[in-house]
């Protein structure tokens, strides 16, 4: 066998060492198995191929194997180990050239690429009718030109994979965030039902505190009236009797008598029932939960404009109630396409397309903020956002330049601000609360939803939205 795979392995055998090559690899066999159509392949090769495909069937001649496994074929392995053996201990120059570099009709090394064909060819080839009047390249030079059409079309796919690299950690950053949004919020409403559970609590002792102090007060007014009774009830009897005993004498001794104990006699005894002896039921679960709630606006507070956490740029701090908002360092957020990068701004959680709408806002002697409302549709992204869409009052300590052209600059600090938009008459005015003055207003028709806005970027800076108050009435008409 070692003779044989000798001769074959020579320059002068008729058998190449493509005869010994699995066709998927084009490399020799390792670790060849037989196929049920009598063909041979590499085991990794045919399971990677059948992987591929979907199917069970023979590389080289499509018919399908009967055997998920087939079964090595030692002759062939033994045939192609002793002919690597063989491959090693000959020297490089007298190995035959690599499966695929030679010409399969002459047998020659591909030298030259023939462009009209799109294929490499031999010397022999190239004299051919087949090739006539065709151009040619040395095939380094063809490789060479479509590596770099390669080099080129790989460009693109590169920087998709870099966006889709970028994208990838803004998901997972994404999806970490969702996880800390989640905890916090549910932190936070979980305390918020506390505050209204202890309320409840508290106004259930209050009540049941109230209703056992009457019971008690009652039932001691009771407890007097029935010793006050049986004392009565005791000197009824008594009368009764005596009087009784009277009658039982002597006729000329009871009428000596007589008068006079009639006269005694109590006439008009006290009336045993009492109004105001009996629980205030009424009192007590009248209304209950109607005067729970009136009384809960006391706890309650209602702000017309909650602040959008989605929105806020990275340097800005809202509360966990979302009122209010200060400018401080950055914090890792998702970079979602809600939420401003560049400017320090934030937006209301909720959008107005028509009406009217009143909102407070508190900015405390701070030395720089911004007020107003943009309009749904202003890019949040770096230069994309657009100050011409933004109508506001601002003040600032030092001068500075405002951008856009829809900014009333104030002159004067303020403690609070108040916004009035009226959509449908396409008017935002702005007002000094405290003194009842006018500061400025603006005249546009607005036509998609805006929202409010707020800008600050400048530390120790909070600007506070503030709760209205809460009015309940009766129409009990």
């Amino acid at each position: 066998m070692k003779l044989k795979v000798e001769m074959m392995a020579s320059r002068h055998a008729f058998v190449s060492e493509e005869d010994f090559s699995c066709p998927i690899c084009y490399e020799i066999f390792k670790h060849p198995v037989l196929l049920s159509c009598s063909h041979s392949v590499c085991e990794a090769c045919v399971k990677k191929f059948w992987r591929l495909k979907g199917s069970r069937e023979c590389p080289v001649c499509r018919r399908k194997s009967a055997s998920e496994e087939p079964p090595c074929n030692l002759a062939l392995k033994n045939l192609c180990e002793s002919l690597l053996q063989n491959k090693s201990q000959t020297p490089s120059s007298a190995r035959c050239p690599k499966v695929g570099l030679r010409c399969i009709s002459h047998n020659e090394m591909f030298k030259l690429f023939c462009l009209d064909d799109k294929t490499p060819i031999c010397v022999v080839c190239q004299t051919s009718r087949k090739h006539s009047q065709h151009e040619f390249l040395p095939i380094d030079e063809a490789a060479e030109d479509y590596k770099e059409h390669l080099r080129i079309a790989l460009k693109p796919l590169e920087e998709k994979l870099r966006l889709s690299n970028q994208v990838k950690l803004i998901y997972h950053q994404t999806s970490s965030h969702i996880k800390v949004q989640a905890q916090n919020t549910e932190r936070q409403i979980r305390k918020e039902f506390e505050g209204l559970h202890q309320f409840l609590r508290d106004e259930q002792a209050a009540r049941i505190t109230a209703l056992k102090a009457e019971e008690r007060q009652k039932s001691h007014m009771m407890k007097l009236k029935i010793e006050k009774i049986n004392k009565d009830i005791g000197t009824l009897s008594g009368t009764i009797k005596a009087t009784e005993k009277e009658m039982l004498t002597e006729p000329a001794l009871f009428l000596q008598v007589a008068q006079s104990t009639l006269s005694n006699l109590p006439q008009h005894p006290d009336c045993i029932g009492q109004a105001g002896c009996l629980i205030s039921v009424a009192e007590h679960l009248g209304n209950l939960k109607f005067k729970l709630w009136e009384k809960m606006k006391d706890i309650i507070q209602y702000t017309p404009v909650v602040l959008d956490p989605n929105t806020a740029h990275p340097r800005l701090n809202l509360s966990s109630d979302l009122t209010s908002v200060s400018f401080g360092s950055a914090k890792r957020l998702p970079d979602n396409p809600e939420r401003f990068d560049y400017w320090e701004c934030v937006l209301g959680s909720e959008g107005f397309a028509s009406g009217r709408h009143r909102w407070d806002v508190e900015v405390g002697d701070s030395r720089g903020w911004d007020v107003g409302v943009t309009t749904e549709s202003n890019q949040r992204k770096g230069s994309s956002f657009s100050w011409e869409r933004v109508w506001r009052v601002g003040y600032r300590e030092r001068a500075m330049h405002y951008s856009g052209p829809h900014v009333h600059k104030l002159t004067q600090r303020l403690r609070r601000v108040r916004v009035h938009l009226d959509i449908d008459g396409g008017q935002l005015s702005f007002w000094d609360p405290d003194s009842n003055t006018h500061l400025h207003t603006f005249t546009h028709t607005f036509a998609e939803r805006v929202f409010p806005f707020f800008y600050s970027n400048v530390l120790q800076v909070t600007q506070r939205i503030l709760p209205v108050k809460i009015s309940v009435w009766l129409d009990k008409h």
